[in-house]
């Protein structure tokens, strides 16, 4: 999906942050994230929760005022305009705010006059847009998550933002449901709409042009997926090894290894570049481990986001 869009480089900086600080008590959400999205994006927040996704967010919305640090968002401060800031995206939260006893279209309708839009015409196109045809007349109580998480998403666009924050949007929903979502994500990116999308679902990083890798309330890395995939400070392994968890416990416990996790029917290992293959075979033979395949791998955005936050925690 990722080569559906072009992008142009000179397009103007829709979200920019100089070291975004939230603070509760004593506890650091956000912590001196700088961060910097072109117009024309799809920018992938990856991290686990708790990670400060959105924390960051509700910042750039102007409905956290942030401790340290500003931020601007389509070249407005939101600290000193927050709801000219709100009235011009667009925001899909974690919990669809939706009247459950309203049917499809008396939401739509409802949220429309909220921005002042009352053309018939404009309903009648977003349904059409996001699938929604043929279900206006139905309670939103009865739909299913995947189509209430639509709805949800025409009623963040219907004042036609450029710029779309949607949060974990996909959470809760089955995989063919998440494939379809993010097919509308691109339909709206193909038409210049900006979206920073926050996940925790590794895959769904690979359908993003940028991505932001998020840990403990710090952005550790923000690049393309290939680059960073690219940047992964290693060589990953795939290791077939019988028995396989005490091969994990022993390849976990090597200072040598960036890396060891379960991938299936096997492990997945990423050593440093200047540490061979024959390591791993060497230390697992030693404890009377049987090597039955060790093969390179194809970097993921887990191995990435595993070795970032790996590295991290160390420090």
């Amino acid at each position: 999906m990722q080569g559906r869009i072009a992008h142009n480089s000179a397009e103007r900086t829709v979200i920019h942050t100089e070291n975004l600080t939230r603070r509760f008590g004593d506890f650091v959400a956000v912590d001196h994230v700088n961060l910097d999205v072109a117009a024309g994006q799809v920018l992938g927040f990856l991290g686990p929760n708790g990670s400060g996704k959105t924390t960051t967010i509700r910042m750039l919305l102007g409905l956290l005022r942030p401790s340290a640090g500003r931020a601007e968002v389509l070249g407005l401060d939101v600290t000193r305009h927050p709801e000219a800031v709100r009235a011009r995206t667009g925001y899909m939260s974690q919990k669809f705010a939706l009247y459950g006893e309203l049917t499809v279209l008396e939401n739509l309708a409802f949220y429309a006059g909220v921005y002042g839009i009352n053309d018939a015409a404009r309903l009648r196109e977003i349904i059409h847009n996001l699938g929604l045809a043929g279900m206006d007349k139905q309670r939103v109580n009865t739909l299913s998550t995947g189509w209430r998480q639509r709805l949800a998403l025409a009623i963040a666009i219907i004042h036609r933002p450029p710029l779309l924050f949607l949060d974990e949007p996909t959470s809760g929903v089955d995989p063919v449901a998440r494939r379809a979502f993010w097919e509308l994500i691109y339909d709206l990116a193909a038409q210049g709409v900006t979206v920073m999308v926050s996940t925790h679902y590794m895959d769904e990083a690979e359908y993003c042009t940028q991505v932001g890798v998020m840990r403990a309330g710090r952005l550790l890395a923000l690049d393309e997926p290939e680059r960073l995939k690219r940047s992964l400070p290693g060589q990953v392994w795939e290791v077939h090894a019988d028995p396989l968890l005490d091969a994990l416990d022993c390849l976990e416990a090597q200072p040598f290894v960036l890396r060891a996790g379960l991938a299936g029917d096997h492990l997945r290992v990423v050593l440093p570049p200047n540490v061979s293959s024959d390591a791993i075979r060497r230390t697992l033979l030693d404890r009377s481990i049987h090597v039955q395949t060790l093969t390179p791998g194809v970097p993921t955005m887990e191995d990435v986001f595993m070795t970032l936050a790996t590295a991290a925690d160390a420090l």
